[in-house]
């Protein structure tokens, strides 16, 4: 259901559950493995997560395992996608969904915990319809969706089911580039590669230090940055940023 594959720097996590990636335990069991794969590998240093579907990113949780499941079946099942996704928000690696289709309920909160989110132009929707089915978005969808577009357009998406084409995805910021169809998975891996090109180091605690910030007061998200900082300011890269900015040469970062 789930693959890992890693050209160069950059590591490519697929999703493949036809007819619509709904997934299930054992696609949750997976994608964590997936997850634990690329953090655990330092020659990996940004992620791509994508569906193999022509059609479908994710249509978000296997609605007939929850109709078979017990309720502690389903409370099991939640926490550990919780988990899953938050590994991915607090892997200091960039994370960038690659949506090529319909992108809705579970599958939407894939796409949130991930740090940028890419589209391929064309009919589809993405959004958050749990309330079609008499219950709320269960993986990260009532606390992400808004951090990252705002607690009106949050609630209006959630309360009402409806789901938005990728122009509009882009005009609230749900997502954050669209490409061609065809270009989709290309375009978002040279934007990956050109990451692992730059201080890695640096741009891991950029992510966490964002992240981490916008869950704290603000005198806490600044302590949370200068950690980062002098951290960073003992770093091979930043020595080698400094000494080619003042020899006019391109720096050659190392990721440590």
């Amino acid at each position: 259901m789930i693959s890992l594959e890693r050209e160069g720097a950059v590591g490519q996590i697929s999703l493949h559950r036809p007819p619509a990636n709904a997934y299930n335990q054992q696609f949750a069991l997976e994608l964590d493995e997936a997850v634990e794969g690329v953090r655990a590998d330092d020659g990996v240093q940004a992620v791509v997560l994508t569906s193999t579907l022509p059609r479908f990113f994710s249509a978000g949780a296997d609605v007939k395992f929850f109709q078979a499941s017990t309720l502690p079946q389903k409370e099991k099942f939640i926490l550990h996608m919780h988990e899953v996704l938050r590994k991915i928000e607090l892997t200091p690696k960039v994370f960038i969904a690659a949506i090529n289709g319909h992108c809705l309920g579970g599958g939407m909160e894939i796409a949130l915990a991930c740090d940028l989110r890419f589209a391929a132009a064309g009919a589809y929707g993405l959004g958050q319809p749990e309330i079609s089915l008499g219950i709320l978005p269960g993986n990260g969808g009532t606390q992400r969706l808004p951090r990252l577009v705002g607690k009106g357009r949050a609630l209006d998406l959630m309360i009402t089911g409806r789901t938005v084409p990728p122009d509009e995805a882009l005009s609230i910021g749900l997502v954050d580039r669209i490409f061609p169809a065809e270009e989709l998975l290309a375009k978002t891996r040279e934007y990956a590669d050109a990451l692992t090109k730059r201080a890695t180091l640096a741009v891991g605690l950029i992510k966490l230090a964002t992240t981490r910030g916008l869950e704290l007061p603000l005198d806490g998200g600044l302590a949370y940055e200068r950690e980062a900082l002098f951290r960073v300011f003992a770093s091979e890269d930043a020595a080698e940023g400094v000494n080619a900015f003042l020899a006019k040469r391109a720096p050659v970062f190392k990721g440590r």
